[in-house]
């Protein structure tokens, strides 16, 4: 009698969701060539093909599709018998990407909601611009990113839709001047927007910082030297949004998005996935009433 190996449907899975073999094995934690055994000796287990290697990428056959079915529906049951019967499931490591500019407030609160219902499984922070985010997810480096994005590309999930608003010290006076002073991140996806919304306006402007550091913009602004743009709600305590009633120009509307494993993934990602659905979800709701006071 032949028995499945849930090792092997768990690669499966993984290849089938992720698109390749090297995503897979980053997500899994382990190295191509194990991944690509796995999935060998699968196909000779069964004796047929399963993945589709005729063309640039991996596709799968119909025997393949067929296949992957049954095997999320077994991965997934064998998940819940461990995590019913043993402590097993709740062990071990999520990495989670977070763009700086949104790490607060937001993602405190995930971590601690996060503790409290696992807290035998570290959670991994990396924070980091949008772009280098998406590399290391597309390695498979990467359990969950946030990104800051314009659109949502496929394959990703928006949460919220916030607009960037200007960002200056309480009670400042950088915004009045001319021309207009900036301080951004060398590598931040809004300074371009920003930029031509500037240029649009007609107001001329310069660049005073010009860093990698976050710390040194804050500091920056904080002590009215220049403004900056961040995301609505995700400013820190220390800097205020400047009501310049008219004498900037709007800006544009940004999206966070979340890109994650999808299908039969490890049921623990899938938690903290939903606990950032919901933070997001609480946030932008409690923004929409300050609004409408």
């Amino acid at each position: 009698m032949r028995n499945l190996d849930i090792t092997t449907l768990r690669s499966f899975v993984a290849v089938a969701d992720t698109g390749g073999v090297t995503r897979a094995a980053g997500f899994l934690h382990l190295t191509q060539s194990a991944v690509s055994m796995q999935i060998k000796r699968l196909e000779e287990m069964l004796g047929i093909d399963l993945l589709d290697r005729s063309g640039r990428g991996i596709a799968l056959t119909a025997a393949g599709e067929q296949l992957l079915q049954y095997a999320r529906r077994m991965v997934a049951l064998n998940d819940e018998v461990i995590a019913r019967l043993t402590h097993e499931a709740f062990e071990g490591e999520v990495i989670l990407g977070v763009p700086h500019d949104i790490v607060y407030p937001a993602i405190p609160r995930v971590l601690q909601q996060f503790n409290v219902a696992y807290p035998r499984v570290k959670v991994h922070l990396i924070s980091s611009v949008t772009r280098s985010l998406k590399t290391q997810f597309d390695k498979g480096e990467c359990d969950l990113i946030l990104t800051t994005e314009t659109t949502t590309p496929e394959g990703a999930e928006a949460l919220t839709t916030r607009p960037l608003c200007w960002i200056g010290a309480p009670g400042g006076s950088a915004w009045r001047q001319r021309p207009l002073r900036l301080a951004f991140g060398r590598f931040c996806v809004f300074r371009p927007r920003v930029i031509e919304a500037l240029d649009r306006a007609g107001i001329p402007w310069e660049m005073v910082v010009e860093t990698e550091s976050d710390r040194t913009i804050e500091a920056t602004v904080s002590a009215d030297l220049a403004v900056h743009t961040m995301i609505e709600g995700t400013e820190p305590p220390h800097l205020t949004r400047i009501d310049h009633g008219g004498a900037l120009p709007d800006l544009p509307e940004q999206l966070i998005n979340l890109y994650g494993m999808p299908g039969a993934g490890n049921p623990v990602v899938r938690d903290l996935a939903e606990l950032l659905r919901k933070s997001f979800a609480v946030h932008t709701g409690a923004m929409a009433r300050l609004k409408a006071v």
